[in-house]
């Protein structure tokens, strides 16, 4: 017996980097998935680090955000592109249109797994899950914490890949999640935080 495909979500602060690498490699993969961010906007570097670029989820497109970028004065483009930020957006504007909030979603989809890139954000995955309360099914929350750069993004994308497919192999995660977090521990050489809530 084959085990029930699983619906995931990949969750970073700003739905930009870390998700969205994990997103794609997810979907490459056959996987069904989204992605989203849970800070309250979209931050992203700017000219200096008390000037970051900020936009509203689910408002502003990814090319909007590449236009608005490019129009900034010379040097900060090319830091911009330094540091990858032009070849995120356009992987980004391939895979869906704009970035999109957890709190915004969450009651709109549901998931079976959310994997986290950050302790911060699985923190504020498991508080509006807990928030919105109910008993219906579970879902496993997993956070791996991963450095919020490109090349980081993309060296976590295929452990998040790993560990997804452990889950989707299994009949029923709720009892095997331990035995499946060990596992990959012992793989990976990093321990997963974890939790479920019901929603």
């Amino acid at each position: 017996m084959s085990a029930e495909r699983k619906r995931y979500a990949v969750v970073c602060a700003a739905n930009f980097n870390r998700s969205m690498e994990a997103h794609k490699v997810l979907a490459e993969r056959g996987l069904d998935v989204a992605s989203f961010g849970a800070a309250s906007r979209v931050k992203l570097p700017g000219a200096s680090r008390d000037d970051p670029n900020v936009y509203d989820f689910d408002s502003i497109t990814y090319e909007d955000i590449a236009s608005d970028l490019e129009r900034q004065p010379r040097e900060t483009v090319e830091n911009y592109e330094a540091r990858g930020m032009f070849e995120m957006l356009r992987r980004n504007a391939k895979i869906k249109p704009a970035p999109q909030r957890w709190q915004t979603h969450s009651d709109r989809e549901r998931f079976d797994v959310v994997v986290c890139f950050e302790e911060r954000v699985f923190d504020l995955v498991m508080e509006d899950l807990r928030a919105k309360g109910g008993a219906r099914e579970g879902v496993l929350v997993v956070n791996l914490d991963v450095r919020d750069s490109h090349d980081s993004s993309v060296d976590a994308a295929p452990r998040a890949l790993r560990l997804c497919e452990a889950l989707e192999a299994s009949e029923d995660w709720e009892s095997e999640v331990d035995e499946i977090m060990n596992a990959f521990e012992e793989a990976e050489g990093m321990r997963p935080l974890y939790g479920v809530c019901y929603y």
